[in-house]
């Protein structure tokens, strides 16, 4: 079996390197995108081929934010459709409705625990043996194993 794709989108270098160290220790290949506009050109390039499986995607980034990106990837053709997990800074209750509303399946606050990041992306990709293995590893406080 091929490993589950992840395209890991965010201006800032030190989150994008958390995140492919996270998700690559799950056995999970990722790629990397600086801002939401680089990310289309790197799914159309992928194209039916090889998608990705997976969007770990920022909000706020130049020239074209999360938001954008994945209201861009939703009008492309199913083939390239996948799940988005927003990961961002913003923490209200309308930043996680924005986001639902252009398309992302899922929004998580940064700083993000690496079972957190793991097990959501397993969820999503639908992955039992990554996130059994990412309980095992990264144990979530006060929950019983």
């Amino acid at each position: 079996m091929t490993a589950a794709r992840i395209l890991v989108v965010d201006d800032a270098a030190t989150i994008r390197m958390y995140h492919r160290k996270l998700l690559g220790d799950a056995g999970w290949q990722t790629d990397e995108a600086i801002n939401g506009l680089e990310a289309v050109e790197k799914v159309i390039a992928a194209g039916a081929v090889r998608p990705f499986d997976l969007y770990v995607v920022d909000v706020n980034m130049p020239k074209l934010d999360g938001y954008g990106f994945v209201r861009e990837l939703r009008r492309l053709p199913a083939s390239q459709q996948a799940p988005v997990m927003m990961v961002s800074t913003e923490a209200q209750l309308q930043d996680a409705s924005t986001a639902q509303d252009a398309g992302a399946n899922c929004y998580l606050v940064k700083p993000t625990r690496p079972a957190e990041l793991v097990l959501t992306a397993a969820l999503l990709l639908g992955d039992a043996e990554a996130a059994a293995q990412a309980a095992a590893a990264h144990p979530i406080p006060g929950v019983a194993r």
